[in-house]
């Protein structure tokens, strides 16, 4: 088989190479170590976006962290807000703000909060949020929190802002995994990172000299299966988030990876060469004997569970070249998705159903795709070549996916229409593999 066929989330005993050796379009200069803080730049303008007002919290001077700043960030990102400009207002959430001066101003609504540290070392955070149109208040809430937390605090300030204004929860406080690829003195380094959302405050929840690929979220969100080449083949593992334990659960003989979670989290479907060549397995989530969904001359691989568990799309070359299938939870026979382009990869579906995202190669260069599951219709909603390994958002409404620009790996998030993207991007190193877990509990 020619490295031109080998698929994202390779099957193969030799440690994959990722997307960017496909394409023979790795920068030469050295890989200087991956920092976990990131940026987030955000481009484009949407159709319809609501304005809004952020006043700078009170006191928020005495706080490591600019909560206003963050929330603002958190709904620019998802592409329904704009900012209008608050610099100067003196407000908190005690205050009746003159909501004909915000009219004016062409906001919809406003926000204002207050920060204040309490003699026990912890922040007591406050806001309240207002229509400005209709002149309501909508209500507030108060948190007492660590330095730590602040963070955290802002993105459920900018989730309420999201779900009040819009009906639709927001997933500003969920977490994003990744896999970062660094080069030490004693060679590479790969490390499985949990972050926020917006790429901040990551935490390291594996290191190892071998390869780490294909991190997927449980649908609780305290549970990472992901693929370890640290036995010199790919190996499945789950990994508890707060322990840091983990447990086998695929090392049969040949190639173990692509583990994908059933929506009911006590099922997973993986990638096995067990009985010669790869092909789709379900296996139970604690492990024991897999069960083979399907009997395929081609290659099986990249497991994805649709959202309500009923259906499994896949990657397979049955047909020649690899397109995107869909066969039933059961087993059966599989069902051809995608037919636009000869090598489409990656399915990611959302958790409504709706919608497809996947990587297609045109004229060498992989773009990102989101196909309407209802219509049919296929939109390439990026302009970069080199993307990766997308993932939805818990609410529908935002991809996470890896790219190149300007020579640099970047974590890049996108709305379906691709008019707002924001980059997550790492100092250096090369970043990929990203999984956005699901909503988090109250």
């Amino acid at each position: 088989m020619t490295t031109d066929r080998v698929f994202q989330r390779s099957p193969f005993p030799a440690a994959p190479p990722s997307r960017r050796q496909m394409l023979a379009a790795l920068i030469a200069t050295p890989v200087l170590p991956a920092l976990a803080q990131f940026r987030v730049e955000v481009t484009g303008v949407g159709l319809t976006q609501l304005p809004i007002a952020l006043a700078p919290f009170r006191g928020q001077a005495q706080a490591p962290q600019k909560m206003a700043a963050i929330v603002q960030a958190d709904l620019e990102r998802s592409g329904q807000f704009r900012a209008v400009d608050a610099d100067g207002a003196a407000l908190d959430e005690t205050t009746r703000p003159d909501l004909a001066l915000w009219r004016k101003k062409n906001a919809d609504s406003l926000l204002a909060g207050s920060v204040a540290l309490s003699s026990n070392g912890r922040f007591d955070v406050r806001f309240r949020l207002w229509d400005v149109v209709k002149g309501q208040d909508l209500g507030g809430q108060s948190f007492l929190v660590t330095p730590g937390d602040l963070r955290l605090v802002a993105h459920r300030i900018a989730d309420f802002i999201h779900e009040k204004l819009t009906g639709e929860r927001g997933v500003f406080s969920t977490r994003i995994a990744y896999v970062t690829r660094t080069t030490t003195r004693t060679g590479a380094r790969y490390s499985l990172w949990v972050a926020d959302a917006d790429g901040e405050n990551a935490q390291s929840a594996l290191s190892s000299p071998e390869s780490i690929i294909s991190p997927a979220w449980s649908p609780l969100g305290d549970q990472l299966a992901y693929v370890s080449f640290e036995s010199r083949k790919p190996v499945v593992y789950v990994h508890d988030v707060a322990s840091g334990r983990r447990r086998l659960i695929a090392n049969f003989r040949g190639s173990n990876s692509a583990p994908a979670w059933a929506p009911d989290g006590r099922t997973l479907a993986v990638t096995l060469s067990r009985d010669g060549g790869s092909q789709l397995y379900t296996i139970d989530a604690n492990g024991g004997e897999p069960r083979r969904l399907m009997q395929s001359a081609g290659i099986d691989t990249e497991p994805a569970f649709s959202g309500d568990g009923r259906s499994i799309y896949f990657v397979s070359d049955r047909g020649g070249a690899p397109q995107i299938y869909k066969v039933g939870v059961s087993g059966g026979d599989a069902e051809r998705v995608t037919f636009t382009g000869n090598y489409n990869i990656s399915p990611s579906v959302s958790p409504d159903g709706r919608w497809l995202a996947y990587i297609s190669r045109a004229g060498g260069a992989f773009k990102l795709q989101v196909m309407d599951l209802v219509s049919g219709s296929v939109n390439a909603i990026t302009d970069t070549t080199a993307d990766e390994n997308p993932s939805f958002a818990p609410n529908s409404r935002l991809i996470v996916y890896a790219t190149e620009q300007q020579g640099r790996e970047a974590l890049m998030t996108t709305t379906l229409d691709g008019k707002i993207k924001a980059r997550l991007a790492g100092q250096a190193g090369d970043i990929r593999e990203p999984d956005w877990g699901p909503f988090q509990k109250p």
